[in-house]
């Protein structure tokens, strides 16, 4: 894996925030190297450690302060990262920009999440900025291949990981999500919109209706990239949320794509797994080992 110039020669690294820990970790990851940090955090969704760096907050819909703010700070190189939502139309606030791209906006925003986010990226290189992933900047963050734990899947674990990889990677091309709960060979909870804790507390909500019927723990989180996403925006990523996710759902684990998938605050997720009896395992695309 190419990773991309992290030192102080590089200039200062933009971190565009959405959001969850994972910004927060790549702007670290950049520091300890020696590099200047600047972060223009989105209104509502960046965490408010964001104040430990050099940092502006906006409202979404300000591509104009966006560019602005990060060409006042010397930023050449920029990371698009966090969790997010489509915003409600009344939750935006368009600046002259905005209105400048709102006809390629609305082009963009009737497609699925790949189609937005390709046009995000197109829009920041048309800009004169390049586009990094949280990944090449800080590598220690994407999931290792095996267990990342004390807890290992079992063979039967194992047939339903790859059930899950299977449909992710027919499922994907059609930009539909990037998680699927499978218990027992059968799909029982595929990601939408709502995002992967939403779908988990689905699953824990059909179990307590009694609408799914299994005798303790049973069934596995899998969670991939999509087959032609860019892999420089939304990779998939997992935390100690996502645990206590998967321990509700009453899951016997957590399986991801190995080197493709991004462990927020790894030690403490993989802690917090440890300690509910659950396993998380890094599994490579290419196939599936029990």
């Amino acid at each position: 894996m190419a990773v991309a110039d992290a030192g102080p020669e590089a200039g200062a690294l933009g971190i565009l925030a959405a959001g969850g820990r994972v910004p927060i970790m790549v702007a670290e990851a950049a520091a300890r190297a020696g590099r200047p940090v600047f972060i223009v955090a989105l209104r509502g969704l960046a965490v408010p450690e964001v104040a430990r760096f050099s940092h502006i907050v906006v409202p979404i819909g300000t591509p104009g302060r966006v560019f602005g703010a990060f060409r006042g700070a010397g930023c050449r190189e920029i990371v698009i990262v966090g969790s997010a939502t489509r915003p409600r139309l009344r939750d935006v606030r368009f600046d002259f920009k905005a209105l400048l791209l709102v006809t390629r906006y609305a082009r963009a925003v009737l497609g699925g999440d790949d189609k937005l986010l390709t046009w995000l990226v197109r829009l920041f290189e048309a800009e004169g900025f390049t586009v990094r992933g949280a990944h090449e900047i800080a590598p220690e963050l994407l999931a290792g291949e095996g267990p990342l734990g004390r807890c290992a899947p079992s063979p039967a674990d194992a047939a339903d990981i790859a059930i899950g990889i299977d449909y992710l990677a027919t499922a994907g091309r059609f930009d539909i999500g990037q998680a699927v709960v499978v218990v027992n060979h059968r799909i029982v909870a595929i990601e939408a919109a709502e995002g992967t804790d939403l779908m988990l507390a689905r699953v824990a909500e059909l179990r307590a209706s009694g609408r799914l019927r299994l005798s303790g723990r049973a069934g596995v989180l899998v969670k991939t990239p999509k087959p032609d996403q860019d892999r420089r925006v939304d990779l998939p990523a997992i935390g100690a949320s996502t645990v206590a996710g998967a321990l509700r759902a009453e899951l016997r684990g957590i399986a991801v794509a190995a080197g493709e998938t991004l462990v927020a605050d790894a030690a403490e997720t993989v802690a917090a797994a440890d300690r509910a009896g659950l396993f998380v395992a890094g599994i490579p695309l290419g196939g599936v080992s029990s």
